[in-house]
């Protein structure tokens, strides 16, 4: 089994080996789901048209272009996961070759991409050194840096990796700051970035930065930790299902979401509360499931 990691800052990962497919006679994207710098791969079969098809940590399977990836030995991924990984926390994060901010700028990382930290603060205070996958080393400003909670030991061929909570209201709380943290975001179908993100990839990608991996689209899937739960018990950090979309409710009859809705796009907060301003009645009167960790 070998290993890939992404080495671009942002890589689309295809339902097929190829950049477009025809839906109702249309051409349209064949885009299912986007990885960031630093995530680990599974390659799952042999080249095709210039891509290779993978599997994520968090068990979602596609196509890479060859050109987004190193290719890795398992050991060699395995070194990258055990290294000292964090995660950029920010819209966009430059990577620069010196401690300084006229160093040229290597890449510019959005949030969620992972980068070995050589030195927490180097030469200049504020400064992390970190080593990129590629192998080539920069520095970034450290308050940009989070802990990475998260295990991507799932393309090592060992399963989807979770981490218990042991706080169950910290990681509420927690959740819900880290999907408010992409407000004002655009809708993009597949993404799952600062750069762009759906309502699943909010979710999901939420969920990853504070350690636990969900199901990357709009349902409740079984080896995953999320359970239907009444939508009385429902808390902050639980999410609600609709027909084809997701949301997270954060308290209050308020839910945040990545919609695509003409006049509100992006990642914005509706509420189920009819009386509110911020009433969605075409998601309301459709919420068929509340899914929760938590019993």
């Amino acid at each position: 089994m070998d290993c890939g990691v992404i080495t671009k800052a942002l890589s689309t990962i295809y339902e097929q080996p190829c950049v477009e497919m025809t839906s109702d006679g249309k051409t349209i994207s064949a885009i299912s789901d986007e990885g960031l710098c630093g995530m680990l791969l599974e390659i799952t079969g042999k080249q095709e048209s210039g891509f290779v098809p993978v599997k994520t940590f968090y068990g979602y399977t596609g196509y890479i272009s060859c050109q987004d990836i190193s290719l890795l030995a398992p050991e060699e991924a395995g070194k990258w996961e055990d290294a000292n990984l964090w995660v950029t926390d920010g819209f966009c994060v430059d990577v620069v070759s010196l401690p300084k901010v006229q160093g040229i700028r290597l890449i510019s990382l959005f949030r969620g991409s992972l980068l070995e930290v050589l030195a927490w603060d180097c030469e200049e205070k504020g400064w992390a050194k970190v080593r990129l996958p590629d192998g080539r080393v920069g520095y970034v400003r450290n308050q940009y840096l989070r802990k990475k909670l998260f295990s991507q030991r799932g393309a090592l061929g060992e399963g989807i990796a979770q981490i218990p909570v042991s706080d169950e209201a910290q990681f509420r709380k927690s959740v819900v700051e880290t999907a408010r943290s992409y407000l004002g975001v655009q809708y993009r179908w597949g993404g799952r970035s600062t750069a762009g993100i759906d309502c699943s990839g909010l979710t999901s990608a939420s969920y990853m930065l504070n350690g636990v991996l969900t199901y990357r689209d709009a349902k409740i899937m079984e080896g995953y930790p999320v359970h239907e739960i009444s939508e009385d018990a429902k808390k902050p950090g639980d999410l609600l299902y609709f027909p084809g979309h997701i949301t997270m409710y954060i308290g209050d009859g308020m839910y945040i979401h990545s919609t695509g809705k003409v006049g509100s796009s992006g990642v914005v907060i509706n509420s189920l509360n009819s009386e509110s301003p911020l009433y969605r009645e075409d998601l309301a009167e459709k919420l068929c499931a509340v899914g929760s960790i938590f019993s």
